[in-house]
C-alpha cells in the first residue's frame, strides 16, 4: 500500500461512519487537530501512542499504523498553482500579501523567516450578520538568517540591529 492509498482507505472509513472531523480528532487527540487531520490525510505524521489510537479507531493493520508514524513526503496532492477554490484563496493571500507580510516581519524583527515547524494555527468560526467569517490565528517562531564566513564586529544573526 502507498500513502496515497491509507489516506483514501481513511475517508471511506470516515464516509461509512458518517464521522466528523471533530470526532475523529477528539477521538485520537494528542495534539492540535490541523496536525492530527493533516497526518491522516498524509500530510504530517502521528507519533506512536497517536497512530496506536488512530489504528484502533479506523480499524487499520499494523503496516498501516506504522505507516501513519513516517515522515511523509509533504506538499504532495496539490498542484501548484492550487485548482480547489479554498485553497486557492490562501495561495492568492500569500501572492498579494506575502511582500507586505515580509515587510512588517522584517522591519519588526529583522532578517530571517516565520517558521511552519515551530508553529500554531486555530481556527475559529466568527459569528456575522452579513455572514460567518473564518478566523484563523497563525503564531510561528521568528528565525533569523545566519551570517556565516562573518568577520569580527559583524553580527552572526539577522536579529533586527538596534
Amino acid at each position: 500500500m502507498i500513502r496515497e492509498e491509507l489516506t483514501e482507505k481513511i475517508l471511506d472509513i470516515k464516509r461509512e461512519k458518517g464521522w466528523t472531523w471533530k470526532h475523529i480528532t477528539d477521538e485520537i487527540g494528542g495534539m492540535s487537530p490541523v496536525l492530527v487531520i493533516g497526518a491522516l490525510l498524509g500530510q504530517h505524521k502521528l507519533v506512536k501512542p497517536l497512530a496506536k489510537k488512530a489504528a484502533a479507531l479506523f480499524g487499520l493493520t499494523s503496516a498501516e499504523e506504522a505507516m501513519l508514524n513516517e515522515v511523509p513526503y509533504r506538499g504532495t496532492g496539490t498542484s501548484m498553482p492550487p485548482t480547489d477554490p479554498l485553497i486557492y484563496r490562501f495561495y492568492e493571500l500569500v501572492l498579494v500579501n506575502g511582500p507586505a507580510w515580509k515587510a512588517i516581519i522584517e522591519e519588526e524583527f529583522g532578517d530571517g523567516i516565520m517558521s511552519a515547524i515551530d508553529f500554531n494555527m486555530e481556527f475559529e468560526r466568527e459569528p456575522n450578520p452579513k455572514g460567518d467569517r473564518v478566523k484563523i490565528t497563525m503564531s510561528g517562531k521568528f528565525l533569523p538568517f545566519k551570517y556565516y564566513g562573518n568577520e569580527q564586529g559583524i553580527p552572526d544573526y539577522g536579529f533586527k540591529e538596534a
